[in-house]
């Protein structure tokens, strides 16, 4: 090895740069698929929007506040055609809420017991069985529901809640165990592992100094798990349970198995209803004429602008998340 040039096995010329046009043309691939992701969701806007045109000229803002829906070709005794939303956003914001409310404590508990407590020969193991629910079908996740837990629901579960908490008014009416609650069950067992899974990487992605800070003050687990972990780990949490929110929102077979397909506003958790999805699901290849198809185009359309203002609301606060004290990665 020669003093000057102490590597001989690489080329003592200088490296070339890369020619302009490769850059030029690395940057305009790159901006044309970013360019084709939003015209992709302006193209469904714009469709749904197309589709929906006769609905929004004939009702206007009367579809959002109208709580029937009516065709007059199955209902003779009506003088016309009367579509609302109502009875279908409510529908499925309920379930989505309760859904959420059922899985962010399991998520959450799920999520720090494989990155705090669990063995390491165990986390491996117990997180992949864990991202596996996310890979049956919702078929499934429906028939099962509708088979194992509806009546498990409507002869166990029900009955009890509705002895206990009846002075609520949530769980009052006949227990069908087809209805809004069970609907609701469903989906949180099908956004547990993609709230479970976000949780995780955002909890492991922690410092280890920063608990090892924390152990050396005497604080117990629960006190780093708490002081130290969950405001580091914050935003990716938050994020786990957007994404979360988004599938809930715009799940369909499996509610629609299970949630009773009631076009009515729920009026208990033991109520048969319906959500935006489930409505599409079964009214779509039964619509009486091109005004239904037009009022079915305008309700995916609302469906779509639900589900996009959740998820912009989600990042707006999410960024305020990031930007605070000790908040992790999304």
């Amino acid at each position: 090895m020669s003093a000057a040039n102490p590597f001989p096995l690489s080329s003592s010329r200088p490296r070339k740069h890369a020619p302009k046009w490769a850059d030029l043309t690395f940057a305009l691939l790159t901006g044309l698929g970013a360019a084709l992701v939003m015209v992709l969701l302006a193209a469904f806007i714009v469709v749904l929007f197309i589709g929906a045109k006769a609905t929004v000229e004939l009702f206007g803002f009367r579809f959002l506040t109208n709580d029937v829906w009516i065709s007059a070709s199955t209902n003779p005794h009506i003088p016309g055609n009367i579509y609302g939303i109502v009875p279908f956003a409510v529908g499925t914001l309920l379930t989505s809420a309760i859904a959420l409310l059922l899985a962010i404590p399991l998520s959450l508990g799920a999520a720090i017991f494989l990155t705090q407590q669990a063995p390491v020969r165990l986390r491996g193991p117990v997180g992949q069985l864990i991202e596996l629910l996310a890979a049956i079908p919702s078929i499934i996740y429906g028939f099962w529901g509708l088979v194992v837990l509806a009546p498990i629901m409507r002869y166990e579960i029900e009955p009890a809640l509705q002895s206990w908490l009846y002075w609520t008014g949530w769980f009052n009416g006949p227990t069908t165990g087809v209805d809004v609650l069970t609907a609701s069950v469903i989906l949180a067992v099908m956004v547990i592992p993609t709230i479970t899974a976000i949780s995780r990487d955002a909890i492991a992605a922690v410092p280890i100094h920063q608990k090892e800070a924390a152990l050396s003050l005497g604080a117990t687990d629960w006190e780093v798990t708490r002081n130290a972990v969950i405001p580091y780990a914050r935003g990716g949490v938050f994020a786990g349970i957007i994404l979360g929110l988004g599938r809930a929102l715009g799940e369909t077979m499996a509610v629609t198995l299970t949630i009773g397909n009631k076009n009515a506003i729920p009026t208990s958790l033991f109520s048969q209803g319906q959500t935006i999805a489930s409505l599409l699901a079964n009214q779509f290849a039964e619509r009486s004429g091109p005004l239904e198809l037009s009022a079915l185009m305008e309700a995916g359309l609302i469906l779509l602008l639900i589900t996009l203002a959740i998820n912009v609301g989600g990042r707006m606060i999410l960024s305020r998340l990031q930007r605070g004290q000790g908040v992790g990665r999304e």
